[in-house]
């Protein structure tokens, strides 16, 4: 048990992880690769993906998949088909439960995802009252101090940072995340970070998680010192 650091504050990200959103991604993506003819986007091409935030994902994924289209236009066209679909998606299994709980037992925590602020307005349409437990929302895609996306670790610092004070050491915070970009992030901040990978991840990818589980439904917050399900 002795190799996990207690913590006193918990940062999450979103996609894949808190909400199923993942599989909402892929049709969008695949929709539009088809109306120009594209490639099938597979799941070793998003596993590349997963955690880049905006434009920088729109560019990927149009040389990725060979689209005849700017970067510019795919995001258009792929704000319109999430506009629709983004409201109806769902938590992942254990994921509010963890808030709750955490919240309840006065844990500071806060969410860091590479979204937009419009997509993650969209993607909490109803979801809102488990979403006002965070302190404070950082949305990598919207936040003008956020400059690198995932691997880098600057979502996560600056989130951290905004906790209120005593502002808490990145060895006093422990991260969730399921893609292997935000593992990445996460380590480069300094903290430590549970991964619940997709069940296709090849598990080369999830080796430089502190810890590496199945569902959120399976963590045990006593392992990082904090307060246990009661």
């Amino acid at each position: 048990m002795g190799q996990f650091q207690p913590v006193t504050h918990v940062l999450f990200d979103m996609d894949g992880l808190l909400l199923d959103t993942e599989t909402l991604y892929t049709i969008t993506i695949q929709q539009i690769a088809n109306q120009y003819g594209g490639k099938v986007f597979t799941w070793e091409m998003k596993s590349r993906l997963m955690g880049m935030m905006g434009r920088e994902a729109a560019v990927a994924i149009v040389e990725t998949l060979d689209l005849p289209i700017e970067p510019e236009d795919y995001m258009n066209s792929s704000q319109q088909i999430m506009a629709r679909m983004f409201p109806s998606c769902q938590f992942l299994p254990g994921a509010e439960r963890l808030l709750r709980h955490l919240h309840s037992k006065g844990v500071h925590i806060a969410l860091a995802t590479s979204s937009s602020r419009e997509n993650y307005e969209l993607k909490t349409t109803h979801h809102g009252s488990v979403f006002q437990l965070f302190k404070h929302i950082v949305t990598g895609s919207s936040d003008p101090e956020v400059k690198h996306g995932k691997p880098a670790p600057d979502i996560f610092l600056i989130c951290a940072s905004r906790f209120p004070e005593p502002v808490p050491h990145p060895s006093s915070c422990l991260v969730f995340e399921d893609a292997p970009n935000g593992v990445k992030a996460a380590r480069a901040a300094g903290m430590q970070v549970v991964m619940v990978p997709d069940p296709r991840m090849d598990p080369l990818l999830t080796q430089e998680a502190t810890l590496v589980l199945k569902s959120l439904e399976d963590f045990k917050p006593e392992l990082f010192g904090l307060p246990a399900y009661d």
